[in-house]
C-alpha cells in the first residue's frame, strides 16, 4: 500500500498567514491568522501587513503541527506561496519555508497563488466535489479576474482576464463610496440580501472576447452617487440596500455574461469558481441558477477554501510533488508572478 503524500503548505500573500497540513487530499490542519489592523486605514497597509505576519508565522505553523497531530519527520515537502502577492508580505513565508525545508531537509515547493485558488477543487472535504477535466474557472479575488481552461492540473491557459481592475477591487471601491467599512465586499453582499437589483443601473464596459473590465462600472457607480446626493445628501443612507444589491448585480452580470460566453466558445459545461469573490452568495447562487438554464455541472467551493488559505497551497503541491516539481533554496519571492 502506498504511503500517504503530507505536505505543509504556507500562504503569506497578502494579509492572512495560513498553515495547512494535507495528506494526500485530506486537510488535516488548515489554521489562519487574521490581521485587523488594516480596518482604521481602509485596506491592506504592506508593511503593518509583513510586521503581522512576523508576528503571527510561528504560532500559525506551531498551531496546524499540532492540530494535525502529526510529527516534522512525518512531513514529505514544505509548500509555499511563491507569488503574486504583496512582496513583503511573500517574503515572510517564502523565507520561513526556506529555512523550514533546510532545516528538515526536505523538499520545498513553489506554488502560483492563483493555481492554488483553482486547484483548492481537489481537496477531499464534505459537501465538495471535484470537476471533471476539463473545466473552466472563473477566479476572482481582489487583485485577479480570470477565466482559466484547466485541462490538468499542472496545465491551465487563461483565456480572458481584466485589463484593469479586478471584480473583488470594484466591490471594495464601490463599498468606500458607499461608506461601508473596510472590507466592503462581504458588507454589500450582506446589504444586497435586503435590496432590489434593478433599482439603479450603471454602465457596463463593452470589451471583446473573454476579458474584463471595471473601471469604468467604478466610475459610472461614483458619478450616479455624486449627481444624487447632490440633490439629497442623505440618497446613499436612503437607498443603501438598493445601491448594494443594484452594484452586486452589475459585477455579477459582467462575470457570469463572460463565463458564459467561455463556455458556448470552448463547449465546456464543467464549470468552477474559485478565489475570495466566490465567497460572494449572490454570485454562488446567480452561477447556480445559470447553471440550469444551460446544462452546466458547477463547481462552487466550500467558503473556507474561497478566501486565502495554506490548503489550497498544500493542494496545489501535491500534484507539483508527484512531478518532482521542487523549487531551488535560490528560488525567490515574486509580486508578479506570470500565470
Amino acid at each position: 500500500m502506498r504511503r500517504k503524500i503530507t505536505i505543509l503548505g504556507i500562504e503569506s500573500s497578502c494579509d492572512d498567514t495560513s498553515c495547512a497540513v494535507l495528506q494526500d487530499f485530506k486537510i488535516l490542519a488548515n489554521c489562519i491568522a487574521n490581521q485587523k489592523v488594516h480596518e482604521d486605514f481602509g485596506g491592506v497597509v504592506p508593511e503593518l501587513a509583513s510586521r503581522a505576519h512576523q508576528q503571527n508565522i510561528v504560532p500559525v505553523v506551531n498551531q496546524a503541527i499540532k492540530q494535525a497531530n502529526i510529527n516534522l519527520e512525518d512531513i514529505d515537502a514544505i509548500a509555499v506561496t511563491q507569488g503574486p502577492g504583496l512582496m513583503g508580505s511573500l517574503l515572510v513565508g517564502h523565507s520561513f519555508a526556506k529555512s523550514m525545508a533546510m532545516a528538515l531537509n526536505k523538499p520545498m515547493i513553489n506554488v502560483h497563488h492563483m493555481h492554488a485558488h483553482i486547484l483548492a477543487h481537489f481537496i477531499e472535504d464534505e459537501g465538495m466535489n471535484k470537476p471533471n477535466l476539463p473545466f473552466l474557472c472563473l477566479t476572482v479575488s481582489g487583485g485577479h479576474t480570470q477565466i482559466v481552461l484547466v485541462k490538468t492540473p499542472t496545465e491551465m491557459e487563461v483565456l480572458g482576464e481584466t485589463i484593469d481592475d479586478a471584480a473583488g477591487e470594484a466591490f471594495d471601491k464601490a463599498a468606500k463610496l458607499i461608506g461601508l467599512p473596510y472590507p466592503g465586499g462581504p458588507l454589500i453582499d450582506k446589504l444586497a440580501k435586503e435590496g432590489n437589483p434593478k433599482a439603479f443601473s450603471f454602465g457596463k464596459p463593452k470589451v471583446d472576447g473573454l476579458d474584463f473590465s471595471f473601471s469604468g462600472l467604478k466610475t459610472s457607480i461614483l458619478y450616479f452617487l455624486q449627481k444624487q446626493q447632490k440633490e439629497d445628501p442623505q440618497f446613499i443612507e436612503k437607498n443603501k440596500a438598493d445601491i448594494c444589491a443594484s452594484v452586486q448585480h452589475s459585477i455579477i452580470d459582467i462575470l457570469l455574461k463572460k463565463i458564459k460566453k467561455a463556455s458556448e466558445q470552448t463547449g465546456i459545461k464543467e464549470i468552477a469558481i474559485a478565489g475570495g469573490v466566490s465567497a460572494n452568495s449572490g454570485l454562488r447562487e446567480s452561477l447556480s441558477q445559470m447553471a440550469i438554464a444551460q446544462a452546466w455541472n458547477v463547481y462552487i467551493p466550500k467558503m473556507a477554501y474561497c478566501t486565502d488559505n495554506a490548503a489550497m497551497i498544500a493542494m496545489a503541491a501535491h500534484f507539483k510533488f508527484l512531478n518532482n516539481d521542487f523549487a531551488e533554496l535560490s528560488d525567490k519571492a515574486a509580486a508578479r508572478l506570470p500565470f
